[in-house]
């Protein structure tokens, strides 16, 4: 990874729908030398996929938590990310450091949707308990690098 692919990632990460022209002057390239380096970027792993970030608001989901997960037993983490995987108010699951053994982020249409889909969440076979915050403005929401 050079200073040539970052900028390639910077570009694709403010728009996915960047064209191999904006790409590669973005990164000082012709758009055909950009459009390699993406591709190799691309085949090697450096870049998974694009994809549409859809506006939870559009979909009327609307109410949003962090819930902290606590385990019986020890768990790997794919066990967990296998309980949790067709819970579709899960958005991101991570495992953490501290007392908690991981961190969910949670969209529901409304409190009633989140209270179920945190009962859901409660009723998977490794989860003992939760505790959960509920956001109530987003202050900074940036891309993932």
């Amino acid at each position: 990874m050079d200073t040539i692919d970052e900028e390639i990632i910077r570009c694709v990460l403010r728009n996915a729908r960047s064209t191999y022209g904006e790409i590669g002057k973005a990164a000082g390239l012709s758009a055909p030398a950009a459009k390699r380096r993406l591709d190799r970027l691309v085949s090697t792993g450096a870049i998974r996929g694009f994809t549409a970030i859809v506006d939870p608001q559009t979909l009327a989901w609307r109410t949003e938590a962090f819930v902290e997960v606590y385990c019986r037993g020890n768990p790997t983490p794919a066990e967990l990310r296998q309980a949790l995987e067709d819970i579709p108010e899960v958005v991101e699951a991570c495992t953490v450091s501290g007392a908690a053994d991981a961190v969910l982020h949670m969209l529901a249409r409304n409190i009633t949707h989140l209270e179920q889909s945190i009962q859901h969440v409660r009723a998977t076979a490794p989860v003992e308990r939760t505790e959960s915050v509920i956001v109530l403005s987003r202050l900074i929401d940036r891309p993932r690098v």
